[in-house]
């Protein structure tokens, strides 16, 4: 299902399909990283999505993970730092363009975890 002009729900499902009940989540996720797609111009790689809580313990995700209600995404953006993806997805929430959430920065594996909890959470991973 097409939710953005560039993300598809599938988008957020790996190993597991997004539960009905959890949709709408993940419509509203999608709707959120295509303002931040838009925003550089540029693809984004989602590398981790939707989880379920067995996929989500065999990666040691934490117990309340919002990639296990589809509100999460780690994302990657060639040729574009980590420190900069973070950087630059917090100046959009700070400006009201996407939704306060999570925003996690993982330099050494080199992606950017954001979520839409609604509440403001940092960390560095």
């Amino acid at each position: 299902m097409q939710v953005t002009k560039n993300f598809k729900l599938s988008e957020l499902e790996f190993s597991d399909a997004i539960p009905p009940e959890l949709v709408a989540n993940a419509i509203e996720l999608l709707k959120n990283l295509q303002v931040i797609r838009d925003h550089f111009q540029k693809p984004i790689v989602i590398i981790s999505g939707y989880r379920s809580p067995a996929r989500n313990a065999a990666v040691g995700g934490a117990d309340k993970s919002k990639h296990l209600e589809a509100k999460a995404a780690d994302i990657k953006i060639a040729g574009v730092p980590t420190e900069e993806i973070y950087n630059r997805i917090d100046k959009l929430i700070a400006q009201g363009l996407v939704k306060q959430g999570g925003l996690g920065k993982y330099i050494k594996s080199g992606f950017v975890h954001y979520d839409i909890r609604g509440s403001r959470a940092r960390w560095e991973g």
